[in-house]
């Protein structure tokens, strides 16, 4: 069982909304694009949210990295005051140093389409991988 996921839509940071983004099942993926590859397009920054189940909180650094074939276009950036902060280079991890308890912490993805890339594609093959401890609170 896990006891920490991420969120997607209409997340509001110390919150507990947004639709949880699937794990494993593909039913709730999160979803950027469609970008033209032609011209190397980079998409808008999503803001996604983490949090605890109930009753959890994290201990120590948490880190987030994407996975997959195309990880390497994915960036990933802290919330700063409801906006997107300094995103990471891509395919880097980024590490929330402060303790995710059963609110919403914010944070921000971006994704890139390469003019080297092959036709349009529904790219399904990056996950977001988190590493954590998970405490009871």
């Amino acid at each position: 069982m896990a006891y920490i996921h991420i969120y997607q839509g209409d997340v509001t940071s110390g919150g507990a909304d947004g639709t949880l983004v699937s794990e494993g099942a593909g039913d709730a993926p999160i979803t950027i694009g469609p970008l033209k590859a032609s011209v190397n397009e980079v998409s808008d920054p999503v803001k996604l949210a983490i949090r605890c189940d109930t009753g959890y909180i994290t201990s120590g650094d948490v880190t987030i990295t994407p996975d997959g074939y195309s990880a390497d276009k994915w960036a990933l950036a802290p919330d700063s005051s409801g906006s997107a902060g300094t995103f990471g280079a891509y395919g880097a991890a980024l590490t929330i140093s402060s303790a995710i308890d059963a609110t919403n912490t914010l944070f921000w993805v971006k994704a890139k389409a390469a003019n080297d890339e092959p036709n349009p594609a529904n790219d399904i093959s990056v996950n977001l991988a988190v590493a954590a401890v998970i405490a009871a609170a």
